[in-house]
């Protein structure tokens, strides 16, 4: 029997779904009537993590990103995922928005969840590895405490639980 246990907290994307959520919200696009003879568009780019929309106006835009949102909520992937950037002026007087899709835990969010172990004093240690959370303790039931703690805080990502032994 194992003297201790523990489980990773991590925030990962499965980009096929994203690109297959992108696939799905173009098509939608190229079949709309109100969407008739626009330049609106949603490419992605695998290797930064960073979706374009461009649209012929804010209102284009944001009908681009509900279409997007649905798509995505279809595929499983959370919204908290995507961060919007600011809406830019693109050439030929249409707009342009970047959305980043977040893969693992950034730092402070990391060392926000730690602290807020720590503040409620559970008997598990919890140390930052990299881009997740580990998080020990000798009693597996004081983890699923930790775990139902966890998921009832809104740190702005979505969380996964994975790697419990």
């Amino acid at each position: 029997m194992a003297d201790s246990y523990s489980f990773d907290v991590t925030s990962t994307v499965d980009m096929q779904e994203v690109k297959n959520a992108v696939d799905q919200t173009m098509k939608e696009i190229g079949q709309r009537f109100d969407f008739k003879g626009s330049q609106s568009r949603v490419t992605l780019k695998e290797k930064e993590h960073v979706l374009e929309i461009v649209a012929d106006d804010d209102y284009k835009l944001k009908a681009v990103i509900d279409i997007l949102k649905g798509k995505c909520v279809k595929r499983s992937v959370s919204l908290k995922a995507l961060d919007y950037g600011k809406v830019e002026q693109a050439l030929g007087g249409a707009v342009r928005q970047n959305v980043t899709v977040q893969s693992g835990i950034v730092e402070d969010k990391a060392k926000a969840i730690v602290k807020r172990l720590k503040e409620k004093k559970f008997k598990a240690q919890a140390q930052i590895q990299g881009d997740q959370v580990r998080v020990q303790s000798k009693n597996k039931d004081e983890l699923q405490a930790v775990i139902g703690f966890l998921k009832q805080e809104d740190f702005g990502i979505d969380l996964q639980f994975v790697n419990y032994r």
